[in-house]
């Protein structure tokens, strides 16, 4: 259920990329099955919780949870089976996330781009003006079943030396690989000069052959390497960090030997502000220096300058590649946070759904979509707090992780002791009319 609102919400976003571009419905569906993957990685979870909250919602309203403890049976003990289901589902969603997400992310962004650069197809209806050809538009009067076209016009279009109109009593198009053939037969080719209107020219055929390219209107499928963070596994992921590593290895040295060369101390700052003190007392140590002659103290304040300059850029290449090092370092971490959210949620799920003693559909929806929104704002925020170096990624893709840990701790605290029932009303619109 959960799938399928998701899976509705993008298809009514994405339907206006198919419209008007002549694809066949394999295409479609393949590129509706490729978005599955992380509509899955995010309904899962969310499912996981609806579960737990239905299933011991229900079994405290039929007061079977009292009848199991009543029977010596613990809570903790009622929770292990439920437990390992969230184990199980956490194992198969991490090898989901690391193996079958990124390359399915991979091909839908791939065709998403084939689609979106494919024009309108190329259909021709008589007496309907064709206008998405490259460089023609054309129109024709009759059109048979097997192709044969009658009273064919072309006419050129973005040509500025001449303008070229041709007429032929009938024609036929065929499709190659990577353009149209356009057959045409008895007919008259009109050329009139743009610039000089006396420079006309009139052709009488009796076949002539157009080639038209075609490489927009037909859906061409591309391959490539360049993956984006989300395309990636963790293995290709922790290569592109440390490749990152060793620029930042590289700006360092750099940086290190600038220092040494200008004012003689290789000592590396650890931010921009405290190398810009470094270069502000050495700056006035050049000029405290009365045995420098006039020409030797401005060729070291110029030497001091450059470097100034130097700091600057390089710490702006620090912060880039830091800045993009965290963003593959959020993704990593995102790829185990979310599968053990579903352990969590089973450990959430469990307690609310005792304490709510409503197994309701309505009542666990609202409560699984509530505590889902919650974990998904925090985890969104913590991810733009990552991305933006606030937060280190670790911190910031396990912190709600965290937060639902500690609120559900309390809650099978408060299970285990049994202690009273957290009361949760329905609204009246929910309630069965008593007759």
């Amino acid at each position: 259920m959960i799938t399928f609102i998701l899976f509705v919400n993008f298809l009514l976003r994405a339907i206006d990329r198919f419209l008007g571009k002549g694809l066949d419905l394999l295409t479609i569906l393949e590129y509706l099955f490729l978005n599955l993957a992380w509509i899955l990685a995010l309904s899962v979870p969310m499912a996981v919780l609806l579960a737990t909250l239905m299933t011991f919602g229900r079994l405290s309203e039929d007061n079977e949870i009292n009848a199991m403890r009543a029977s010596g049976i613990g809570f903790l003990t009622i929770m292990r089976a439920p437990i390992l289901f969230g184990i199980i589902i956490t194992t198969i969603l991490i090898y989901f996330n690391n193996f079958i997400l990124p390359e399915m992310n991979f091909k839908a962004r791939l065709l998403s781009g084939d689609i979106y650069r494919k024009r309108p197809d190329m259909s021709i209806e008589p007496g309907i003006f064709l206008d998405n050809l490259p460089d023609y538009s054309m129109i024709v009067g009759e059109k048979s079943n097997d192709g044969t076209m009658k009273e064919v016009r072309i006419f050129s279009k973005g040509n500025k030396n001449a303008q070229t109109s041709i007429h032929a009593n009938s024609g036929k198009l065929n499709t190659l690989e990577d353009a149209f053939l356009l057959t045409l037969y008895d007919g008259e080719i009109h050329e009139l000069g743009q610039k000089d209107y006396t420079n006309y020219r009139r052709i009488i055929f009796d076949k002539h052959v157009i080639n038209i390219p075609a490489k927009d209107l037909l859906l061409n499928r591309r391959d490539s390497t360049n993956r984006s963070d989300r395309e990636m596994t963790v293995p290709m992921i922790q290569k592109k960090i440390n490749s990152y590593e060793k620029r930042l290895d590289i700006v360092y040295k750099r940086l290190s030997g600038n220092f040494f060369r200008t004012i003689g101390d290789s000592t590396l700052p650890l931010s921009l502000l405290e190398g810009k003190e470094i270069i502000e007392k050495a700056m006035q140590r050049v000029k405290g220096q009365d045995s420098l002659s006039v020409a030797q103290r401005i060729k070291k304040e110029k030497r001091i300058k450059n470097l100034e300059r130097q700091l600057n850029n390089e710490f702006n290449l620090i912060k880039s590649y830091k800045k993009s090092q965290n963003k593959y370092g959020v993704e990593i971490h995102k790829k185990f946070s979310i599968p053990v959210a579903c352990i969590l949620f089973v450990l959430l799920g469990a307690p609310l759904g005792v304490m709510s003693k409503k197994g309701g559909f309505a009542i666990s929806t609202g409560l699984s979509f509530g505590f889902f929104l919650i974990y998904y704002v925090l985890l969104i925020s913590g991810e733009e707090m990552a991305d933006r170096s606030f937060l280190s990624p670790a911190i910031g893709m396990w912190s709600p992780n965290l937060i639902i840990l500690l609120i559900s701790i309390y809650l099978l605290i408060n299970t285990v002791r049994e202690n009273a029932p957290i009361g949760i009303k329905l609204p009246s619109f929910f309630k069965k009319t008593k007759k």
